[in-house]
């Protein structure tokens, strides 16, 4: 998939998905759906990315005048999160970049186009933001929307707005209407909601998959061998989101392809007087040198939530306490 922050290098012309897609949950997946009828097989996409692309040095603009006609299905955010920007302070993410990017190829999603969020785009009405924007820069063919979607100076603009600017130029939009699970609006709001609470079934079920969590194994204090239970300490990315402190049951897909599972904690391990958040795995039956490596960690079910205890003796017994259930939780989800 192509990825690009700068407009002049975007793959033109566009069928665009607008929004900000943090999770692309299973609302987020409507949204895009409708701008993907254009890939008619993996084997056309194949022969239309193998064309070189060339790329003029001063301007930054992509070549491609060899390439055969083809509307690119793109999906357009925003860096960084307009709330962000207004605000000042960061958000954490349900999916950072890397995770954005590897769920949008698995729809079938061909290019990201991440628009830098500054004070001048911010000031666009939304008349200007589809010429200047949508128009001129991505030369786009099509559009689909959430309807809570809004935009422009001031949030000023509607998803209805943006279908009456749009049609002037003969553009169609779609609005995609909200989905909701069991009368609740899926929002990336209600799964983090849902994750703070160990809900993993809600969020789950909101996703369309399983929450995971990916990151490089780094050396931690090494405790856990001590007491027979050596851990890997994943450094996730610093925006990722994190679920409630406490133990799961998780299963565990290695780098280099292989997979198991395990027993994971996330806190700040009071025990013994940890003062950070870390996030560390229990692998069963595993021996090897996992360092260096990224392990993606996918949450099956919250045990219990983080609790500090007398002795390390106590914190053993309870480890072991905690694999057994996880043992036996994971080898239901088998069956």
């Amino acid at each position: 998939m192509w990825v690009t922050s700068s407009l002049t290098n975007a793959l033109t012309p566009t069928a665009v998905a607008l929004g900000n897609f943090d999770g692309i949950h299973l609302g987020h997946q409507e949204v895009i759906r409708p701008i993907l009828h254009r890939i008619k097989s993996q084997e056309e996409v194949k022969s239309l990315l193998s064309y070189p692309l060339s790329v003029n040095a001063e301007t930054q603009q992509v070549s491609s005048s060899d390439r055969p006609e083809h509307i690119y299905s793109t999906v357009v955010t925003f860096n960084p999160h307009p709330q962000e920007f207004f605000t000042g302070k960061k958000r954490s993410l349900l999916t950072p970049l890397d995770e954005k990017v590897k769920q949008l190829q698995s729809l079938g999603v061909e290019q990201l186009v991440r628009v830098p969020f500054t004070k001048d785009l911010a000031a666009l009405s939304p008349q200007d933001f589809v010429e200047k924007i949508l128009i001129q820069q991505l030369c786009c063919q099509e559009i689909s929307v959430g309807e809570n979607f809004c935009f422009g100076k001031q949030r000023c603009g509607t998803a209805k707005d943006l279908k009456a600017i749009a049609a002037g130029f003969g553009i169609p939009v779609t609005i995609v209407p909200i989905h909701a699970r069991a009368g609740d609006r899926i929002s990336s709001s209600a799964i983090r909601q849902a994750l703070e609470h160990g809900d993993l079934p809600c969020a789950k079920e909101l996703l369309g998959r399983p929450y995971t969590l990916t990151g490089t194994v780094v050396k931690g204090q090494q405790l856990g061998r001590t007491i027979g239970f050596p851990t890997a300490n994943i450094a996730v990315p610093p925006e990722k989101f994190l679920p409630s402190k406490g133990v799961y049951a998780v299963q565990v897909f290695i780098q280099d392809g292989d997979n198991c599972q395990g027993v994971m904690n996330i806190g700040n391990r009071p025990t013994i007087n940890g003062t950070h958040p870390s996030v560390e795995v229990y692998l069963f039956d595993w021996s090897g040198d996992l360092y260096g490596k990224t392990l993606t960690v996918q949450l099956e079910k919250f045990l219990r939530p983080e609790q500090k205890f007398a002795s390390l003796d106590e914190l053993k017994a309870q480890i072991q306490f905690d694999c057994t259930a996880a043992k036996e939780v994971l080898q239901g989800n088998t069956k």
